[in-house]
């Protein structure tokens, strides 16, 4: 049976990728993964596919063990991999609970590492896995150092994979937006820490370009001239440049 497994799928970046796989990718089973049934059996009805809906909390081991059994006893061949679940929190490092801090590494790196290892040995030639990075990862980001940091760690992991997986004929790409207006602000704005915001994708553009990038064969999705232009700008100029510039934004000295 193949499939596609999608994680964070009740809304935002998740959603959309289960949106459009579902109509272009062949697969016969989709496993919708998210903490809230309810959007995921309302997701499921979107659907022209078959659903299994797997309410999981993915920052827990017994939800991580869970799926790899899954995996086992159903021996599927996985087509998609969306690592779409993660979350942020803006704000300074110290005024952040460290339980939300730890929470965030635990969901945004510990579990898709630990995902993508599970799910690899049920990949096949022309498997594709979508790893969700961000802007954020091609510079350190005052504010945002946790989340930022760990977006790093998707993009640098990610690409990685993509080279040693390039023999077998299984994709890896890291999706790394800008702005996307999604439910995850709803729980990252805490207060006005952050309040510049130069420009919103939704999340229909960023999984169009992606699905896009990753039949041109590329190991990064980047939507948006404007992101583009400012990745490129960060691998030009000095770190220390960037973050002043990024802190006079958002009027912090």
């Amino acid at each position: 049976m193949n499939i596609a497994i999608i994680t964070g799928a009740s809304s935002g970046m998740g959603k959309e990728f289960a949106l459009r796989i579902s109509e272009t990718a062949n697969i016969e089973e989709m496993w919708l993964i998210a903490r809230r049934e309810d959007k995921l059996k309302m997701l499921a009805s979107q659907l022209k596919i078959p659903c299994r809906v797997l309410p999981m909390d993915l920052t827990k081991e017994e939800s991580l063990s869970e799926l790899k059994n899954l995996l086992s006893q159903e021996n599927p061949v996985v087509k998609v991999l969306v690592n779409a679940g993660g979350y942020g929190k803006f704000g300074a490092f110290n005024d952040i609970p460290i339980e939300e801090q730890m929470g965030m590494i635990d969901l945004n790196c510990k579990a898709l590492t630990q995902i993508t290892y599970f799910v690899l040995p049920y990949t096949e030639k022309g498997s594709q896995i979508y790893q969700l990075g961000s802007l954020s990862a091609f510079q350190p980001v005052p504010y945002i150092g946790v989340y930022g940091a760990g977006k790093a760690y998707v993009l640098s992991f990610s690409r990685a994979l993509n080279r040693e997986l390039k023999r077998k004929g299984i994709r890896v790409m890291a999706v790394c937006p800008g702005w996307v207006k999604t439910e995850f602000f709803d729980r990252a704005v805490r207060d006005d820490t952050i309040s510049y915001y130069n420009r919103f994708y939704t999340a229909e553009q960023v999984v169009k370009r992606a699905l896009r990038d990753m039949k041109k064969g590329k190991d990064v999705s980047i939507c948006g001239i404007a992101v583009r232009m400012q990745v490129r700008a960060t691998k030009l100029l000095p770190h220390k440049l960037v973050m002043a510039i990024w802190c006079k934004q958002q009027r912090k000295t």
